[in-house]
């Protein structure tokens, strides 16, 4: 049951490896597709600018095809963390329009302007909007750590799981069928961050 961490040049992926395997995982930290298609679990991390992480997983040839037969066809439980939660939208607006992988409805837009520091960096705590296995056993108002510039605004409120307040709403995780998302870093979130990791691994969609 092996959980692929992607390696596309994101920057975080060994401490999202490092912290998949204390709260479980057989994890393989990877940039090749067969892997991917293989994988029983699919991590997509992700650090820096949308375009940037959109280049770095189209630099790996077969590897967005690979993503999309496992994940949308096969339907392998699949998190996508900070900018890899973003990458899952239709298409990011930093320093132009970029396509994203278009699993969910929404944009990725600038935070500002907000009378607050940008980037949103620190704790905050989650507001739940609905039940669902990843958020088991997580208190409504956990505290988890962001550290972003640029957030999803999405187009359809149903995918939403948990929002944070920052001078106003943002995405802070999203869900459908076997996809998920978070802008936060459970690498980062201490043992809330743990708790959503292990339900990742558990969770069957």
């Amino acid at each position: 049951m092996k959980t692929v961490v992607i390696d596309y040049g994101s920057g975080n992926l060994r401490s999202a490896a490092k912290a998949l395997a204390a709260a479980g995982a057989d994890v393989e930290v990877t940039a090749d597709p067969a892997a991917v298609a293989a994988a029983a679990r699919i991590v997509l991390p992700g650090v820096g600018a949308f375009a940037d992480c959109r280049a770095g997983l189209d630099r790996l040839p077969g590897m967005v095809e690979a993503l999309d037969q496992a994940v949308r066809r096969q339907g392998r439980p699949f998190l996508g963390i900070c900018v890899g939660m973003q990458l899952m939208a239709q298409a990011g607006l930093e320093h132009g329009r970029h396509e994203g992988l278009g699993w969910i409805a929404g944009e990725v837009v600038p935070l500002a302007p907000r009378p607050v520091k940008i980037p949103h960096m620190g704790w905050n705590e989650l507001h739940r909007s609905r039940e669902h296995p990843l958020l088991a056993g997580i208190a409504q108002d956990a505290d988890v750590y962001f550290v972003h510039s640029y957030h999803l605004r999405l187009g359809a409120d149903e995918d939403l799981l948990a929002r944070a307040d920052y001078a106003g709403p943002v995405v802070a995780a999203i869900a459908r069928d076997n996809m998920a998302g978070v802008q936060f870093h459970p690498e980062k979130s201490q043992a809330t961050g743990l708790r959503l990791l292990a339900n990742f691994l558990s969770w069957r969609p």
